[in-house]
């Protein structure tokens, strides 16, 4: 994964919190250090049908070396046994893994079981796999439409008793900075993507 695709995953995956909990339809897909993630479904393919290719684009130059010559210790054992087969696979894949995060920049925290993947990257792949980015760009919107009305409502509705009192109007200031570092907090993702393309910020 190069680093315009995680910065882009990076900022889905934080407009979902800035949002709030969205429902997704489907089950999720996985991602890069998931057991059901791209990554180890290309390990699999490699090591089944004996060809390291599918797996090279995963890692860099500089360190191919290094996976190849797990991928053959893999290959060597994996033949041994049922049981043998099962460690070799999966000290390939943490191996795999483990060099394919530090080329992120991402430390490497263990493998994790598919339901472990965020729900943003799993629409971004989901919207890579079927060449659609309809359904992506349907479900963030409404989740950012969602968390800035609910919070323009609660701001609005405050600020009509503000001055009733010292309490109520503590209140509404609550609300208000709470509504205004929303959507500030929106528009700064905005800028910073425009910013990184060469756009206009506004």
């Amino acid at each position: 994964m190069n680093r315009q695709v995680k910065k882009s995953m990076a900022l889905v995956s934080t407009i979902f919190l800035l949002a709030g909990a969205v429902t997704l339809p489907g089950q999720a897909r996985a991602h890069c250090d998931t057991l059901d993630g791209p990554v180890i479904a290309d390990a699999r393919t490699a090591l089944d049908q004996g060809d390291i290719t599918p797996i090279l684009k995963w890692v860099s130059a500089e360190d191919e070396k290094v996976v190849r010559a797990a991928y053959d210790q893999a290959q060597v054992v994996r033949k041994q046994s049922t049981e043998a087969k099962a460690l070799a696979d999966m000290y390939f894949f943490e191996t795999l893994v483990r060099i394919h995060r530090a080329g992120e920049g991402a430390p490497y925290t263990g493998l994790k079981p598919g339901t472990a993947v965020d729900p943003a990257v799993a629409l971004a792949d989901q919207a890579l796999a079927s060449g659609s980015v309809d359904k992506l760009v349907e479900v963030l919107t409404g989740a950012m439409a969602k968390g800035i009305r609910e919070k323009f409502t609660q701001a609005h509705e405050k600020q009509q008793h503000a001055k009733d009192s010292v309490a109520s109007g503590r209140e509404f200031v609550e609300s208000y900075v709470g509504f205004t570092h929303y959507v500030e907090g929106l528009h700064g993702l905005i800028k910073s993507e425009a910013a990184h393309h060469g756009g206009d910020a506004h």
